[in-house]
Formats: structure tokens, sequence, C-alpha cells
């Protein structure tokens, strides 16, 4: 299976799309082509070979082909023609906005190419934390309690020390953990720089944080090992994105089966048939002995892939069982009749 990398994009979370996608040219079986899209929403072609964190630092980038998307696919353009970028299926790299809130989910089926990466409606699910509770207490999964606000909302807290983080952002950006009221106003400062809804949680130091990935392929679900990140007081944006050793290293939970079962089974209640087509990881809590949901991560840092056994059987097992699309059958039967009764 030959993947379509596409990566980069208007996004706070730009950078780390980039390591993602330079850390895939190591861990798939087939080499991928590479479909970067730049601040300016233009999309360029990068050569496997010539991908190294520095060209997009420098603009080099711009040197290579520029793509446009049309029905189909991506293609090339020359002075008399043009030529169809050639892989099997696109793999959705892209964090935070333009990935994972769904814009791009929405821009690849509008155009019938088909892809790895959350469905349009699981990408509004999980993109806003406060939807994401929301959505966890409707299908029975327990969160922390929680309290969301607007700017210029009059923020009350009766609980510290308090996490607070910008409602639809990832990677620990914008997060700050607040002791006391008197450092409340800068956290909020801070969060409301990158958003313009916030969510609070009681910070609870020393809780145990459980990740796990996985996939529903044929109608059976594939999990990854459960990862217990080693952490100092929360996993911040260095930790998970700058210790290259976390991807080789895994820290495999110490847990008990039934632990394991229930961490499985609320990941099943998660994964509904929208997420279907997508390799999500679930960071969940054990609070007071029971499961309780973090985040949904519907593009996880390089795909998770350092948690799987065999993570390229399981990224073709997914291209291989896409949700199909309904064919809809545009004949103008209608119009035709409207047309015919005005003859009449």
């Amino acid at each position: 299976m030959k993947y379509g990398i596409i990566f980069g994009s208007k996004s706070f979370e730009h950078e780390i799309s980039i390591v993602s996608a330079i850390a895939m040219k190591k861990v798939l079986t087939v080499q991928p082509v590479y479909i970067f899209v730049d601040k300016h929403k233009h999309f360029y072609n990068i050569p496997t070979q010539q991908i190294t964190s520095k060209l997009f630092s420098s603009g080099e980038y711009k040197k290579f082909d520029k793509l446009t998307i049309k029905q189909g696919g991506f293609f090339k353009k020359s002075f008399f023609s043009e030529t169809k970028l050639e892989f099997d299926i696109v793999l959705n790299l892209i964090h935070g906005k333009d990935g994972e809130d769904g814009i791009m989910a929405s821009l690849l089926e509008f155009f019938d190419i088909k892809y790895v990466g959350p469905r349009v409606q699981a990408s509004t699910i999980s993109y806003n934390k406060i939807l994401t509770k929301q959505y966890a207490k409707y299908i029975g999964v327990k969160t922390l309690r929680f309290k969301s606000y607007k700017k210029n909302d009059n923020v009350i807290i009766d609980y510290y020390p308090a996490i607070i983080k910008p409602a639809s952002l990832g990677s620990s950006i914008g997060v700050s953990i607040v002791k006391n009221k008197d450092e409340l106003e800068y956290a909020l400062d801070v969060a409301f720089e990158f958003d313009n809804e916030v969510i609070i949680e009681p910070f609870i130091k020393n809780i145990r944080e459980l990740n796990i990935a996985g996939a529903k392929i044929n109608e059976k679900f594939h999990f990854s090992i459960i990862e217990e990140p080693e952490k100092d007081v929360f996993l911040d944006f260095d930790k998970k994105y700058l210790d290259f050793n976390r991807t080789t290293r895994v820290n495999k939970a110490n847990i008990d089966e039934i632990i394991k079962q229930r961490i499985q089974e609320v990941f099943e209640m998660i994964y509904n048939k929208d997420f279907e087509g997508a390799i999500i990881r679930c960071d969940m809590f054990i609070y007071k002995g029971e499961v309780v949901l973090n985040e949904i991560n519907s593009i996880p840092g390089s795909y998770a892939n350092y948690l799987f056994d065999d993570f390229n059987k399981v990224l073709d097992g997914v291209a291989n069982s896409l949700p199909k699309t309904t064919d809809i059958k545009i004949d103008y039967a209608y119009v035709n009749k409207i047309e015919n009764a005005k003859g009449k």
C-alpha cells in the first residue's frame, strides 16, 4: 500500500505535523508520497529523500512541484499537461486545525479521494474537548468534572490546583496548571491566545495516565499496548514531541487484566462508526479505581505507531476497510417533471 502523507497547514501544531511526517519515513514499509500544505494553503509534493525539518523552516520547499487538488487526486502541472500524483490512499497527518477539525476530511471527501483518518463527524466530537466530555457522558463514559468558559466570561473556580486548556487545541499547547487564584488571570490569558473557549478541570497530582491506540478493521477491534507515559507533573509539549526516545522506548503499563479489559471496553464505546477508517489514541486516567476519559486524539503524533507490535499491518488493514460511501444517483427526473408540467 502506497500512502500519500498530507501534513503541515496553517495550525498551531504545524511543526508537530512535520515531525510526525518525517517520523513516518522510517516506519512505513513502502516509500510514501509527501504532500506538504504551507501556511498559505498551497500544496507541494516533497520528494521523500529530501524531507528534513530544515527544508520547511528555510522555505526551500517552494522549489518543489506545486500541486492542485481536483476530482480523484492531486495533480502536478507542466507546460501543456497535468500528471496525477500516484499513491493508493491519503494518510491525514495534519495535527490541530485543518486536520483534526474535519476540514481536510471534508475536502478529501468532496473530491472523492480515499483517506485514512477520522470522518468529519468524528472530528467534530474529538477536536473540541468540551464536546468530547459531553459525548463521553452521553455514551456512559466517565470523565473528570469540568467547567468551560468563553472570553469575557466571569470565571469561577472552587478548587485548586486546576488545569486550564484551550478547548480546541492539542499537544499541551496553551496549557497551564493553576495553584491559586493569583495565577488564574495569566493562565486564562495564555489559553485565550489560542482559542476563544477554555476548559478547566481539577489537577490531580500523580494521577495515573494510560494511553491506548486502536482501530476497527472488518468489524473487529485491534488494540495497541497500553502505555503509561513517564511524566514529571503533566505530559508537556517537550515530553510529547521532542522526546524522541519515547517513540522507541514505550513504558508499558503495569496493570491487571481487569483494568486492561475496562480500558479496551471504554475505547470500543468511544470508537463509533464515524471513527471507522481512522487509528485513534484515547488518553485515560485511573481515578478512584475507575477508568475515566481524558482526551481523544483522532490523529495522534506519528499515528502512535510505536504502540503497535505491527503498525503497518494495522494501517493497511484500516486502509482496506474504509467506511462505504453512498452513491447518489442524480437523473434530474424531478426537474424534468416540473418542466414538463409547465409545458401542459
